[in-house]
């Protein structure tokens, strides 16, 4: 599986920076042309999309607050945690791209410093659903940001040869994708723009991980049997906090990320035990 996903890597060319830095353009033309680009005008030329938006899928709201959670990387990552056994390179990008991901974020954030919809619209105007969020931080969608960034990476990782198979696994991401993120609408957290700005970055984001560890092998050292207790030690450590999470809130889907923490920790331990007797019988040899 690794080595598929090697061979995928050296296939990409940095002009597939080219489209979503366009659509980036794209949107803030838009924005200009009509008198949004202020924080006011942003928000009134969303204000009947994201009433829309949020009153339909709010309607559903057990799924709603179960979908919107993949956009925490502490739950997507867990639940991709199987790949660090049997494709490291994927966890290699996964990383650089979080931490790129984390960044631009935090960066783009304060920037524009765009109030949430609850700091805006009154509270029976609108659903909201789970914690309400008040700050001046919801452009661009840092969950959307997540999301995109981990499905980049999964997408150029495991895009099949077959261009009747790639256009199908490309269009099956990005709706999967956009599914995902405007959940973010849904439980009242952002404005459509955010979580659409939001995606194009974590595309982005994604993208720059698997061109970082294309180039630098950062991470190469993940492999590296000897380096288990690491990371037996932080899985770990991110099953308590899932267990946390369960207390708090008891979602279905902390139980699929705890369920795929556990089978990787297994993998792991396993691994790392059998490296041990193996060194043993070598050294008494």
């Amino acid at each position: 599986m690794n080595t598929n996903v090697i061979n995928n890597y050296t296939r990409l060319k940095a002009s597939l920076f080219l489209l979503p830095l366009f659509l980036l353009a794209v949107i803030a033309l838009f924005l200009y042309s009509q008198n949004a680009l202020s924080v006011g005008g942003y928000i009134q030329i969303q204000k009947n999309s994201f009433f829309f938006i949020n009153h339909y899928l709010g309607q559903y709201p057990n799924l709603l607050i179960n979908l919107t959670q993949l956009g925490d990387a502490l739950v997507i990552l867990s639940l991709l945690s199987i790949f660090f056994v049997y494709a490291s390179k994927v966890w290699e990008s996964l990383i650089s791209g979080s931490l790129v991901s984390l960044l631009l974020s935090g960066l783009l954030k304060k920037i524009f410093a765009i109030p949430r919809p609850a700091a805006v619209f009154s509270d029976d105007s609108f659903i909201i659903i789970g914690k309400k969020l008040t700050g001046h931080n919801s452009l661009p969608s840092g969950h959307s940001i997540t999301v995109f960034t981990v499905l980049t990476v999964l997408l150029f990782s495991f895009m099949p040869k077959s261009l009747k198979y790639k256009i199908v696994w490309y269009l099956a991401i990005v709706v999967a994708g956009l599914m995902l993120v405007f959940t973010r609408v849904g439980v009242g957290a952002h404005y459509p723009f955010d979580v659409i700005v939001g995606s194009i970055i974590g595309y982005i984001s994604g993208l720059a991980g698997i061109f970082i560890s294309r180039k630098y092998k950062l991470w190469a050292w993940i492999c590296n049997k000897k380096y288990c207790p690491v990371f037996i030690l932080l899985f770990l450590i991110c099953c308590i906090l899932l267990v946390f999470r369960i207390i708090n809130q008891n979602l279905i889907l902390f139980y699929l990320a705890a369920a795929g923490l556990a089978v990787t920790l297994y993998k792991i331990i396993v691994a790392y035990l059998k490296k041990q007797s193996e060194d043993s019988r070598n050294h008494l040899a």
